[in-house]
């Protein structure tokens, strides 16, 4: 079993290009059967000001290709999501 505490702490990276999405910030579930649907980051933008609301970056569960002890490496989240029958979360 994995905390959502200790997931926030991990670093999400984009696997192809090593490109450092953030750290998550929610996750977004099923009411029905409680399974992780998607992981929520906040977009880093180099754009905003004081009052600029960050975007928020839905990373589905069927992207994730591991999650290890300091990061968790994804597949980028502007390719297509690739079907996997159980998330679960090792």
């Amino acid at each position: 079993m994995i905390l959502l505490s200790e997931l926030q702490a991990k670093e999400v990276i984009i696997v192809n290009s090593g490109r450092r999405l953030g750290h998550i910030v929610d996750l977004e579930i099923d009411p029905i059967t409680g399974k992780i649907i998607a992981i929520i980051l906040l977009a880093k933008t180099s754009t905003g000001g004081l009052f600029h609301k960050p975007e928020e970056v839905l990373v589905y569960w069927e992207q994730i290709v591991t999650i290890g002890t300091d990061v968790i490496l994804v597949t980028d989240t502007y390719e297509q999501p690739y079907v996997v029958d159980s998330p679960s979360v090792q």
